[in-house]
């Protein structure tokens, strides 16, 4: 059945396509914060593994808002290991780094997250889609807190 909402189809898959994005960045920045959690040693191991769970598990609540929001614009979303590493910015890790380059690297996975959600907010709000640019708001302001929490760890 044809969809009828006040948002033509190229609209709705341009905005679909910046939310596979963000999609993307935070399902890899997910399993990177759960890799960190699972595998983070030294002086600040109970504060930071805690604090990589909170922000890990919050992210699998996200992916799925964010998928689903892309569905209800009638669109499939991405949802493939192949599909997330061709549209991420967010370097996937290979073994295990100190403690302080894994800060350092969820910083700068939480930023890919904050850019691909800034970069998507115009697309949505060119076709007045407010739920699409309220989710993307909500992101970045989570992302935001993340990176200045972290950033915060490596202050001297």
């Amino acid at each position: 059945m044809q969809m009828n909402t006040g948002i033509s189809d190229s609209d709705r898959q341009a905005i679909a396509e910046n939310l596979s994005k963000v999609l993307a960045d935070s399902y890899t920045l997910y399993l990177k914060t759960h890799n960190y959690h699972w595998n983070v040693t030294g002086p600040l191991f109970n504060t930071l593994h805690q604090m990589f769970e909170e922000q890990y598990q919050e992210l699998a609540l996200a992916v799925d808002e964010i998928a689903e929001r892309i569905r209800a614009l009638g669109v499939f979303a991405p949802g493939s290991y192949k599909a997330f590493m061709e549209l991420t910015d967010v370097e996937e890790e290979e073994g295990v780094p100190d403690a302080e380059d894994m800060i350092r690297s969820l910083i700068n996975g939480q930023e890919a997250v904050i850019r691909a959600s800034r970069n998507a907010i115009p697309v949505a709000e060119k076709v007045n889609d407010g739920p699409t640019a309220d989710l993307l708001t909500q992101r970045m302001q989570i992302h935001e807190k993340n990176a200045w929490m972290l950033r915060s760890m490596l202050a001297h």
